[in-house]
């Protein structure tokens, strides 16, 4: 059979013949081989067949990240059939709008997730629909057809939880690039022992032959995350490297910040993404893990990554009382970057012209838009998505990431927040994203924002236990911002996905703005 190399499962099948005794996963006490996790995936690519799952087939996949996500997954690549990703975190209306644009043949689930299946209309619609456990002693095998890069090997749906999902179609080709580019950017090696909590990143791992550690955290239940757990488990099986959210650093910095320093000895690397990262948890982060290599990358769903910052660079930004943006790094060398004016409209189409005419001077905020191999050039059954996400220039595909910002004149990359959180007032610019940074640097301060309401400007703080009200007031009140209220919030509510952006429009409604 002559296969190319753009299938991942290729890259984890050549893995496994360098390094067959190698632990490929390691999950709850657990662990599975290279060689024997192919084994696996090879009689999972018969098992499905039998069960009519064939080349060019959607199937849907609500499963915990585990050793039999990773053997489906990679099953589903080798047959030439499409994954369809569902979150932990989706509810019944999200499930049921992700279905109907996925249009799928199978649904694979654990025992919870088909129960929830039989209150919904849309999955009853899935002809297939199967459990994720490998029958004991099914070991059949089966001719598998020749995929090309032009094959759609994953679909996932974006954060968004209102209209219609925009689910985001990644070919064989295009996996390959972005396997690629984050190789160059979080370089797993074969001798590392890494904790993905980031599930594309595992699959990265089994292609480059680096064991991975799967945590006990949730995502489901970020809430319930056992930070001791984790660090026991980091010290235990030697972790070298860490890839995760924000909020799942900040939570185990937390943690040694109140029981005190601990010992981490292999723990060299930490890669944090999905949500962005303020100087002052940069900070947090180097004092939980002071001998620990720490680097945070900007990226999205549709391009990922674009840009990346080490961490004690991102801290000397503290200096700065008020800075104009988030620091997010030089952009990586295989993307390009251009600042646009802001629009709401689609542009869809333009000349390079056109462009060059949109394109704004250095230090002036706009939206951020990028292209590159690895930027998404298309969503799945959503054309109002890709006509008011996409720009295109002939073949060239420039990606409206909806993130405003600006470059300096070294072509370093700044954030100051969505697009469509921005204040126009006075003429000006006010990006909330830039007070949120401010106001994490005061003491006493969890979190916080600016919202507009009534032409009235309001601070939203989330305070900690040992904060003081009045202290806090008038550190606030030194944004400079003209008829400033400022109202204390128990909770600023978070994204359901990384658990660290704010989510502006569930703040509006609790706050009553």
């Amino acid at each position: 059979m002559n296969r190319d190399l753009f299938n991942i499962t290729d890259h984890f099948f050549k893995a496994a013949e360098t390094y067959p005794d190698k632990a490929a996963i390691i999950h709850k006490h657990k662990r599975i081989t290279f060689s024997e996790l192919k084994e696996e995936v090879c009689a999972t690519t018969a098992y499905l067949t039998s069960k009519g799952i064939a080349k060019g087939d959607r199937v849907m996949l609500f499963i915990p990240m585990g050793m039999d996500l990773y053997r489906i997954v990679l099953a589903l690549f080798r047959m030439g059939a499409t994954a369809v990703f569902l979150d932990e975190w989706v509810n019944r209306t999200r499930m049921d709008e992700c279905c109907k644009v996925a249009q799928c043949k199978a649904f694979i689930g654990i025992p919870k997730a088909r129960l929830l299946a039989l209150l919904s209309a849309e999955i009853r619609k899935i002809p297939i629909r199967l459990g994720p456990t490998l029958p004991k002693g099914f070991t059949g095998k089966t001719e598998t057809p020749e995929t090309t890069g032009s094959d759609t090997a994953l679909i996932t749906f974006t954060t968004g939880s209102t209209g219609t999902p925009k689910a985001a179609k990644r070919t064989h080709a295009f996996l390959h690039a972005q396997f690629g580019a984050l190789l160059d950017t979080i370089n797993p090696q074969p001798d590392d022992i890494d904790m993905p909590v980031l599930p594309i990143v595992l699959l990265i791992n089994l292609g480059a032959g680096c064991t991975s550690v799967i945590s006990s955290f949730k995502a489901s239940k970020p809430e319930a995350m056992n930070a001791e757990a984790i660090l026991n488990q980091i010290n235990e099986l030697g972790v070298t490297r860490m890839v995760s959210s924000p909020f799942f650093v900040k939570q185990l910095a937390k943690h040694i910040e109140l029981k005190g320093a601990r010992n981490l000895p292999a723990l060299k690397n930490i890669f944090t993404g999905g949500a962005p990262v303020f100087p002052s948890e940069a900070a947090l982060y180097i004092k939980a893990f002071p001998k620990t290599k720490i680097e945070i990358v900007y990226g999205s769903t549709e391009a990922e990554p674009i840009s990346s910052i080490d961490a004690r660079e991102l801290v000397q930004e503290m200096n700065h009382p008020l800075p104009g943006g988030l620091k997010v790094g030089i952009p990586y060398h295989k993307v390009r970057v251009r600042i646009i004016g802001i629009q709401t409209n689609p542009i869809h189409y333009a000349t390079e012209t056109e462009l060059d005419k949109r394109t704004l001077p250095f230090l002036q905020i706009g939206e951020i838009i990028v292209s590159g191999e690895h930027v998404l050039t298309e969503y799945f059954n959503n054309e109002s998505a890709l006509k008011q996400n996409k720009i295109f220039i002939g073949e060239t595909c420039w990606h409206r990431t909806g993130d405003s910002g600006y470059l300096d004149k070294d072509g370093v990359l700044y954030l100051t927040g969505r697009c469509n959180t921005l204040i126009y007032r006075d003429g000006k610019i006010l990006a909330p994203f830039i007070y949120e940074n401010f106001f994490q640097n005061i003491p006493g301060v969890e979190s916080g924002t600016i919202l507009e309401s009534n032409s009235t400007l309001f601070a939203l703080l989330e305070i900690k236990k040992t904060g003081n009200k009045a202290e806090i007031i008038q550190e606030a009140n030194r944004t400079g911002l003209k008829g400033l209220e400022i109202r204390f919030i128990t909770s600023i509510p978070r994204d359901s996905r990384h658990h660290s952006k704010i989510d502006y429009s569930r703040l509006r409604l609790i706050s009553g703005l």
